[in-house]
């Protein structure tokens, strides 16, 4: 029989603090990675790394991400709090080491992207610009609006923002909408440091109570 460890609330409570952050952060399982991009209203440009990007709907557009409780030093807060725009970016594994970096605690006058070498991408031009960057190096972009600010019971905030555009590399879509993250090379966060890749299993057909599964290997192979 397997060896299992089992924790009540006192116990989870009672661990040091770094080892409780690392357990918990862990028990949500894979969670996506992003880089948040804002601007301040000199253009001075930011971003930071994030794990808890949730989806909200589809109509409309809506994805959710949570902040830590803001202080004196969360710039992207900041920055969307003022601005009202921030974009999202998938980190892959081409640059997962520079987006870990942007957890670091810089400077206000200090760019995370000029920090750990990434490249802001504007969308739009002139008057029609998007007032927040994206990261150029990233197949999937996404801009975004504060919907909403959220305060949650622990101090951090829960935004909801509403999709504004995204741009991908073409060859990522296949003909039914969906996107192939694996061939992307997005990547998973797994607790608060451990990054991993995608290996596709199978993309499965819409459950219907009436109706039998049917399940394809090839991700490209869409549905009707």
């Amino acid at each position: 029989m397997t060896d299992t460890t089992t924790l009540n609330r006192e116990g989870i409570v009672a661990l040091p603090q770094r080892h409780r952050a690392r357990l918990v952060n862990s028990l949500s399982g894979f969670k996506s990675a992003n880089l948040v991009g804002t601007a301040d209203e000199e253009g001075r440009t930011a971003c930071c790394i994030v794990s808890s990007v949730v989806h909200l709907g589809s109509n409309p557009a809506l994805l959710g991400v949570v902040f830590r409780p803001p202080g004196d030093d969360s710039h992207n807060y900041q920055n969307l709090s003022t601005s009202k725009a921030f974009t999202l970016s998938h980190v892959t594994s081409a640059f997962y080491e520079s987006a870990h970096r942007t957890s670091a605690r810089y400077p206000a006058d200090v760019s995370e992207f000029d920090a750990v070498g990434l490249t802001p991408h504007w969308h739009g031009d002139d008057q029609a610009r998007f007032p927040a960057p994206a990261v150029a190096e990233s197949p999937v972009r996404i801009g975004l609006t504060v919907e909403d600010d959220l305060a949650l019971p622990n101090g951090c905030r829960f935004v909801i923002g509403a999709i504004q555009w995204v741009d991908f590399q073409k060859e990522l879509q296949v003909e039914d909408g969906f996107l192939d993250l694996a061939l992307a090379g997005t990547i998973a966060i797994g607790g608060l440091d451990a990054y991993h890749t995608a290996e596709r299993v199978a993309r499965l057909s819409y459950a219907k109570a009436d109706r039998p599964l049917e399940s394809r290997a090839d991700f490209r192979d869409g549905w009707d």
